[in-house]
């Protein structure tokens, strides 16, 4: 009987860090001295009664400024185009979170993860760690094999909820709450 137990303790102690095993981030540790986020109007604060979202909750949790180069309305290919203003920065975060606005004009899957993909080797190349803000669970494949570190289900648990919600599409200052609450823990460990 012992044996059957330390066998099967065994077994649970290696599944157990397995599954909580973390994976590789590129960049990290950065050697950049700024936090960005980079999206659409999720980022921007789209709803939020003083602006700024989620984006300006963590600033103030993490007591870090965060510059917020949120555009309101940009899918995946806009905010490729825009990409460059990171050279304005010493970037050492870059968190990304896009996919909403293509969602709605139904750009293809391929394009949106083929736009996401240069994102993120675009980060990379500046020195960044790269975190992967996802509304729909779509980019975690992505985000692994490109080194990305990942927030799943952002608007989990909010999308949909009258009292989470400004409008259709964007939450309120509760809302914005519950996704910064998701993301600080990650962003604290790249911060």
């Amino acid at each position: 009987m012992k044996i059957f137990l330390l066998a099967m303790t065994a077994v649970i102690v290696f599944v157990g860090l397995s599954l909580f095993q973390e994976r590789e981030v590129t960049n990290f540790p950065s050697a950049g001295m700024d936090i960005i986020a980079f999206g659409d109007s999720l980022i921007e604060g789209t709803g939020s009664t003083n602006g700024g979202g989620f984006v300006k909750m963590l600033s103030k949790d993490l007591s870090v400024p965060i510059i917020n180069l949120g555009v309101s309305g940009d899918t995946t290919r806009d905010a490729l185009q825009r990409i460059s203003l990171l050279d304005r920065y010493d970037p050492k975060v870059v968190m990304v979170l896009l996919g909403g606005n293509d969602f709605l004009r139904q750009v293809p899957k391929e394009e949106i993860l083929a736009n996401m993909a240069k994102i993120i080797d675009e980060a990379h190349k500046r020195g960044a760690v790269t975190l992967v803000l996802d509304i729909d669970d779509g980019f975690e494949g992505l985000a692994e094999e490109k080194g990305a570190a990942y927030v799943s289900g952002m608007l989990k648990g909010i999308f949909g909820r009258r009292n989470l919600m400004s409008d259709d599409f964007h939450p309120n200052d509760l809302g914005y709450r519950l996704m910064a609450d998701k993301i600080k823990p990650v962003l604290y460990k790249y911060k």
